[in-house]
């Protein structure tokens, strides 16, 4: 499957999706450790993409998304910006409500 598709499948596959370096356990860098930090605070669950162990998707993913570096937030299938866009969503509590939307309903 070409990368550029498998990007779109999963960014339409998941309602919270961050691109990131590492995971929101064990970050590889600090801007992707502030960003899932505010994620996590949001209480929803979300799905990542370590960018480190996929390196086709690291060199493809700013081409698909016009953005140039990492991590990536995606919300509902729209990009919403890298870890200083999120970082000032979450201080102005813009952030939150964004995730809550997107949150999958929890099945009773």
């Amino acid at each position: 499957m070409d990368i550029m598709q498998t990007i779109k499948e999963q960014v339409e596959g998941n309602p919270i999706l961050i691109y990131m370096k590492g995971s929101p356990d064990a970050p590889q860098c600090g801007f992707s450790s502030q960003a899932t930090q505010a994620l996590m605070a949001c209480g929803e669950k979300f799905a990542y993409i370590d960018i480190l162990s996929n390196p086709e998707i690291r060199a493809n993913l700013p081409q698909y998304s016009e953005w140039p570096t990492f991590p990536q937030l995606f919300v509902a299938g729209e990009l919403v910006g890298g870890c200083d866009i999120i970082m000032e969503m979450h201080q102005s509590g813009e952030l939150l409500p964004i995730i809550k939307a997107a949150a999958p309903a929890e099945q009773p």
